[in-house]
């Protein structure tokens, strides 16, 4: 038996161990993350931009306490970040928490900072009651100063602080031009992707003839051209990439008119000019059976309706090369677009296919009726799945080393101007504003932007009798283990009652 001095020794041992394990792990903040996208763990790229601070980096997070728990855990989780943030950045980044609801002076402040208060429902005292709730936070970086006016939550809350924290600590941003003159959409008509890429750059509408300008931009974008380029505009796009930078293009080769109907092919010129470097983006339709869908009004008894129906002109891509520009997408819709082919013309140039239609596509000529009321087939789709997305890299000039992205679409990422404006799939915005980071950024901010992509559609392609399947399985099988365990247990019971008789006899 133990004497009362060994208790009184160990009990103090263990306190003891305790607090220095408090200690340390206040000090040493470390979570085992075990999920399949890593979304509890802090890319290369946070870590990377937290260690190059150079000044004192503060963080003011207005949050209310006594939240409902599922809103509460994103102040949880947005203090364990602070907590990482702070131990990578050498000690620059420092960080309070506030609750503005503790006083008049305190909201005031809060609003101030750009932080407005959220209405929120919640339950007190068996009743259901509107609270005013402060979820944001402000960031001081020398003379600047960034709010995030509500902190998201999950994964999309390091892409929202390390993009934050980028855009305070850049110093000089490249310059990225968007080219004009040939009918090509304005930066307007881009309103998501803009968002994105104001962060990390400057971005500027260029013209091809003003040399002086386009030679102090990182990379050039040209989107949806639909007029001629010139022999010179051409030559100067060959000495921006004898520079070795980059050239971001989505091409349209066809055009599609709904009002009545029919396709009509697109040439500038620009085609040309690609399929000298190898780049052939073909003048047809590419049809996938796996598609987005059309409004068609069709009458119903006494009443019009809006009656959504697949349409094979507007593939819904979802097979994407292992690429830093792909990584982490999964589905992108790209609206008439057209197949492109490889022809390389140089062994000092690598050709890396970037997106596919799936195995059951189709071509059609590009000037064509489309025959939006048609039943599709199976039998329809006979082709093997299409490239939609290019990367050549090497000596597209010669000997200089630079980068394109082709895509035979350019519309995937364009929302429209004024009240024609429409939201986008996250998936769309991600593509082209990776693909512009990659040729122009090297800090791997796009991990953390298709990050936050969350949307898990299923990828093999399934027929109608297999997709009944799954769903009896879905509905059976855990009917069918409920069952199987009461039997098991059942019979297990009655084992033990049998020995137990058996022995209680003997």
């Amino acid at each position: 038996m133990l004497s009362k001095g060994t208790l009184l020794t160990r009990l103090i041992l263990l306190i003891g161990i305790l607090v220095l394990i408090n200690v340390v792990s206040c000090r040493f903040h470390k979570r085992l993350d075990f999920t399949g996208d890593k979304r509890y763990t802090l890319s290369q790229p946070t870590k990377d931009i937290l260690r190059a601070l150079e000044e004192p980096l503060t963080v003011k997070a207005y949050f209310s306490e006594d939240l409902p728990p599922q809103i509460g855990n994103v102040r949880k989780k947005f203090k364990e970040t602070l907590i990482e943030y702070k131990n990578l950045s050498n000690g620059l980044l420092n960080y309070e928490f506030i609750n503005p609801n503790e006083s008049q002076e305190l909201e005031t402040e809060a609003q101030q900072a750009g932080i407005p208060p959220q209405m929120l429902r919640m339950r007190e005292s068996d009743q259901l009651v509107q609270k005013r709730v402060y979820m944001g936070a402000q960031f001081l970086y020398g003379d600047q100063t960034e709010v995030l006016p509500s902190v998201p939550p999950d994964a999309a809350m390091e892409y929202a602080l390390s993009s934050l924290v980028k855009k305070m600590a850049v110093k000089d941003k490249a310059t990225v031009g968007f080219v004009q003159g040939h009918s090509e959409p304005s930066l307007g008509a881009m309103q998501q992707a803009l968002g994105e890429l104001q962060v990390l750059y400057n971005l500027n509408n260029v013209d091809l003839n003003d040399t002086s300008f386009i030679n102090q931009c990182k990379t050039l974008a040209i989107v949806a051209p639909k007029d001629s380029f010139s022999l010179n505009e051409l030559n100067n796009l060959d000495a921006f990439l004898a520079q070795g930078k980059g050239l971001y293009i989505g091409l349209n080769r066809v055009d599609a008119n709904l009002q009545t109907a029919t396709g009509t092919a697109i040439s500038t010129g620009l085609e040309q000019w690609l399929a000298n470097k190898g780049i052939v983006v073909e003048e047809n339709f590419v049809l996938d059976q796996k598609c987005g869908t059309v409004s068609v009004r069709q009458q119903r008894g006494f009443f019009v309706v809006n009656q959504p129906i697949p349409f094979p002109y507007i593939p819904i891509v979802q097979n994407f090369a292992d690429h830093p520009i792909t990584k982490g997408i999964e589905s992108v819709s790209f609206p008439f677009a057209s197949p492109i082919s490889i022809q390389a013309q140089s062994e000092n140039i690598a050709y890396t296919p970037l997106a596919y239609t799936s195995s059951r596509s189709t071509l059609q000529s590009a000037n064509t009726q489309f025959d939006v009321g048609k039943e599709w087939k199976p039998s329809d789709f006979t082709m093997p799945k299409q490239t939609v997305g290019v990367v050549a890299e090497g000596n597209l000039t010669p000997n200089i080393n630079s980068k394109i992205v082709v895509f035979g679409d350019g519309d995937f990422a364009i929302n429209g101007e004024g009240q024609a404006a429409q939201a986008l799939s996250p998936n769309n915005i991600s593509l082209m504003v990776n693909s512009i980071d990659w040729l122009s950024d090297d800090t791997g901010l796009n991990e953390l932007r298709t990050k936050v992509v969350t949307s898990r559609p299923l990828k093999a392609e399934l027929t109608d009798n297999n997709k009944f399947f799954i769903k009896i399985l879905n509905f059976l099988l855990p009917i069918a283990l409920i069952l199987l365990y009461g039997a098991f247990r059942w019979m297990r019971n009655k084992a033990r009652k049998r020995k137990w008789e058996s022995e209680r006899y003997a």
